[in-house]
């Protein structure tokens, strides 16, 4: 027999009642002596019967008004209701107003303390215990009154930012707002000004206990030792002679500490009541990579009740607030307060918008806080291009763990860019050619030092980082201890080396990958280098914060003996790019990195709706957008009805996106921003964003998908393999070259109507002036996609073959493409080399132009020449092409327009159009 909704509610109700250590009994069988806190069902008042009246110690403190789930949007309806019950007298009692009031559907909950100066009812995860009620009771000023009574703040000894910091956030607790962020830049104090205002909140507000939050277990260490030497500028005595601190180590929870220090990670274990090792604290749980099992959701801990912590100071917030670790803050009914140097967008939404204070990088150095950087670039050549390694040379195998290695040679070319690096391939003269310009600009960079300054290098891997490291040593002469490595997996202990580090001579260069990004504090850091790109904004700035911490020049001469003058900036040696790379918020994407892109589809397209799924699929597909032609994104919007990738991209992630969904929310119900969305309405909101973003996905889209990215994967292999097979064969040459060309004869001689660089090539003459580099750019994406085998350096060789002559190499795809054309159409008899049509159409073209009276003066005819030579080996000269060699040694784009004035861009136009006729 099914429930009906009333019932239903009050028996969750009950359960959550008694879970909180609450006796339940109905009227006729009432024995206010069974527990410390009674919930009596249907007691009747002066206003009628309420559905709970609680008692604590034999007396009446409470009521709560329950209602069927599905009115969970009422709740704020029918609190006048349930004041009225609070305020009425009870049967055969002459009771005051009872002062805590519930309204519950057994799911969602509200709270009012009516001895607030403004009462204001609040969702809670569950109710109150009966003792917490007793323990209130003591106290004839709820919390929030006692707020108000906080004192002036003391000035002494506290630095601009953080009295700003404190005093906003004192007036926010006045104003009795939930949740308040503190924004400083790294190296402002803000563990220190936590512990400033968590003292005057023990010491005036009378807080019962309060958590400082961290993320990982080093960063709770540190917490405790600033709690441990923090001197009050009121009192003599130091903190933890004042009050107890306890940093949470294992499930036990001392009820007689006023502060805990906690992870999130042990937080979250505590409230499953299940141990966990101390190796989980050490890794950033942003960090986490996905698993395939979901997180199991928090619930109700008797020995850790929702009112255990009054304030909850979260350090590094803009980690420890979303996903899995959401539940465990919103568990508790206490204040939040967020403290980072970074916040992004999804940081002030969880915080209601609510900047208690906000205290920048720049502010900070301006006020000497914190100290400046310069950047100083290396570019190398592999770094910005990558290399070849050509078949046949011998090289070393490594694997990435075991680092054993075994000598083989190269069946095929190896091709790698600047990202496959010390991934897919190491180059160690890369590494060795940026440690080794560091060492020779040193004296640049650091004038007058005799020892290198304290240096931290930033590695991609720790496979990377043993490369480095082993490099370093060897390029600077020293021995082990001159260069060492801090991560989490390091066999030594990382907090030795890091103190090290920090307080010694040596080491003089550490390298790390994910230890101190963040929170660690080393103060005689002097310069960071970069050999790993980071795209998170949030990231970056977090590390970059390790060099801005100020020392004084006798605390720094401790460890760099030669510093002349105190620390006033830091040096950011940028030797990847990482300083001009596009930055975003960040929001880590990847969270299905295991999964391939084919069972992401999939898994959307049969009903899968969850975070991760949705956030890996837009991670992918915003990565493949960077890879498609035009026309391939033209076609995937006609099959997704004019939706292209990006639009497509952003309709996943706003799925989950928790500001936009607040406000779409708002808008649609016109709710003010005094206001909150109702989570029925939230729940609506996110139900149409899903369905909006996963209806793209059908069969024919994801078939589309799949191909289109392996069309692009192959692009790299079959050029590499290809090339090279080709160029090596003897036997059957001559027939696979014919086979081969009239191929390619056939399908352009196929698609001369349908493409326009085609159309162009079979017209009459001096119509092949109107070809652009557009045109027959779109004309080898559309060849690779129809026709792989067909790749132009591979015709171009079948082509030497059947007319017996050697062309001269092409200088890329579109010039060997030109070429083809025109020899497959019968514009040139032999195939010919590029360089001789463009030097033929570079006369005809001068000497059109000097036919009257206008005549080329040996410089302008140089810079002709130039663009010519440029035109030659790229098809195409762009005006940002003027930046680079050979351009930029006589003067760049500036000298250009000096030397042709309002005529530079019919040109550089004509020059582009008439030379590839």
């Amino acid at each position: 027999m099914n429930q009906n909704p009333e019932q239903k509610a009050r028996d969750n109700i009950d359960k959550q009642l008694i879970a909180c250590g609450w006796v339940i009994q109905n009227k006729g069988q009432i024995n206010l002596f069974a527990g410390v806190g009674v919930a009596v069902r249907e007691y009747q008042t002066d206003v009628g019967p309420a559905d709970y009246i609680l008692f604590v110690d034999q007396k009446p403190i409470g009521v709560i008004e329950a209602k069927k789930e599905e009115e969970g949007y009422r709740l704020t309806e029918v609190e006048g209701q349930a004041a009225g019950y609070a305020g009425s007298k009870l049967k055969y009692l002459n009771n005051d107003q009872l002062p805590f009031v519930y309204e519950s559907t057994g799911t969602i909950t509200h709270f009012t303390d009516y001895r607030d100066p403004k009462p204001r009812a609040r969702e809670v995860f569950t109710f109150y215990c009966p003792e917490a009620f007793r323990e209130m009771l003591k106290n004839p000023v709820s919390l929030r009154g006692r707020l108000l009574d906080i004192p002036e703040l003391p000035t002494e000894g506290l630095r601009n930012c953080q009295i700003r910091a404190i005093n906003h956030l004192e007036q926010s607790f006045k104003d009795n707002r939930p949740r308040a962020l503190i924004q400083m830049a790294t190296g402002s104090g803000k563990t220190y000004t936590a512990i400033t205002f968590i003292y005057r909140l023990l010491k005036y507000a009378r807080a019962k206990r309060i958590l400082f939050l961290v993320d990982t277990k080093n960063l709770g260490e540190q917490a405790e030792q600033e709690f441990l030497s923090y001197l009050p500028n009121d009192d003599n005595r130091k903190f933890t002679e004042l009050y107890n601190v306890q940093r949470l180590k294992s499930r036990y929870v001392a009820t007689d500490s006023q502060v805990c220090i906690s992870t999130i990670q042990r937080l979250y274990s505590i409230l499953k009541d299940e141990d966990m090792t101390e190796e989980v604290e050490e890794t950033n749980p942003g960090e986490v990579q996905w698993g395939k099992r979901e997180p199991v959701p928090v619930v109700y801990n008797e020995k850790v009740p929702i009112e255990f912590f009054d304030f909850i100071v979260i350090d590094e917030c803009h980690r420890s607030i979303f996903n899995l670790w959401k539940q465990v803050l919103e568990y508790f009914d206490g204040f939040l307060i967020g403290l980072t140097a970074t916040p992004d967008k999804r940081t002030f939404g969880f915080f209601n918008q609510n900047i208690a204070s906000e205290y920048t990088h720049e502010e900070a150095v301006i006020d000497g806080v914190n100290v400046g950087y310069n950047v100083y670039l290396i570019e190398t050549q592999i770094t910005k291009k990558g290399a070849v390694i050509w078949r046949g040379e011998y090289v070393d195998r490594r694997e990435k763990l075991t680092r054993r290695k075994r000598w083989e040679q190269l069946d095929e070319d190896v091709v790698y860019s600047s990202k496959k690096l010390d991934n897919e391939v190491v180059n160690p003269n890369q590494i060795r050619a940026i440690i080794r310009t560091f060492k020779e600009k040193l004296p640049e960079i650091f004038p007058h030092r005799e020892e290198v300054p304290k240096t931290l290098i930033f590695a991609k891997t720790d496979s990377h980082a043993d490369d480095i490291i082993n490099i370093v040593r060897e390029e600077f002469g020293e021995g082990n201890v001159f260069c060492k490595k801090i991560t989490y997996h390091s066999k030594e202990d990382p907090k030795s080396v890091l103190a090290q580090f920090r307080n010694d001579y040596y080491p003089r260069i550490a390298v790390t990958v994910d230890m101190i990004a963040t929170g660690t504090d080393v103060k005689p850091l002097e310069c960071l280098i970069f050999m790993r790109d980071v795209k998170s904004k949030n990231y970056f700035e977090q590390m970059k914060g390790r060099g801005t911490r100020t020392i004084s020049l006798d605390d720094l001469r401790k460890v760099t003996p030669s510093a002349q003058y105190t620390k006033d900036h830091f040096a950011i040696v940028d030797a990847i790019g990482v300083t001009k790379s596009l930055k975003t918020d960040s929001r880590p994407l990847e969270r299905k990195p295991t999964v391939s892109l084919k069972d992401l589809l999939g898994a959307v397209a049969v009903g899968a709706r969850d975070e991760d799924l949705f956030t890996s699929l837009a991670s992918r597909l915003i990565r493949l957008e960077k890879q498609l032609t035009e026309k391939e994104k033209e076609q995937f919007q006609q099959k997704t009805n004019g939706e292209n990738l990006k639009q497509v991209s952003k309709a996943l992630l706003d799925a989950y996106d928790v500001d936009r969904i607040e406000a779409v929310a708002r808008s649609r119900f016109n709710i003010s921003l005094e206001s909150s969305p109702e989570p029925a309405q939230l729940d609506l909101i996110q139900q149409e964003f899903i369905q909006k973003a996963a209806v793209v996905f059908t069969g024919e889209v994801n078939t589309y998908i799949d191909n289109v990215r392996k069309v692009h994967e192959q692009v790299i292999d079959r050029i590499n393999e290809d090339v090279v097979e080709y160029a090596g064969w003897d036997v059957d040459a001559g027939e696979k070259a014919k086979e081969t060309v009239e191929s390619f004869k056939a399908y352009i001689e196929k698609n001369k109507d349908e493409i326009t660089a085609l159309q162009i090539f079979y017209s009459e003459p001096y119509r092949r002036r109107d070809l652009t580099y557009a045109m027959v750019k779109n004309l080898l994406e559309k060849l690779t996609l129809d026709m792989p085998t067909l790749a132009p350096f591979r015709v171009w060789q079948a082509y030497e073959v059947v007319d017996n002559v050697k062309g001269g190499n092409p200088k890329n795809e579109l010039v060997a493409l030109v070429s083809i054309v025109r020899r497959a159409i019968g514009i040139d008899s032999l195939i010919t080399s590029y360089g001789k049509i463009i030097d033929k159409n570079f006369q005809e073209w001068v000497f059109r132009k000097q036919a009257g009276p206008l005549k080329f003066t040996a410089e302008q005819m140089e810079w002709l020449r130039m663009i010519k030579d440029h035109i030659a080996m790229s098809f195409h000269l762009d005006k940002e092409d003027l930046d680079y060699a050979p351009f930029d040694a006589q003067g760049g784009l500036g000298k250009l327009w000096q030397l042709f004035g309002d005529q530079t861009e019919e040109i550089i136009a004509e020059l582009n159009e008439g030379l590839v006729a």
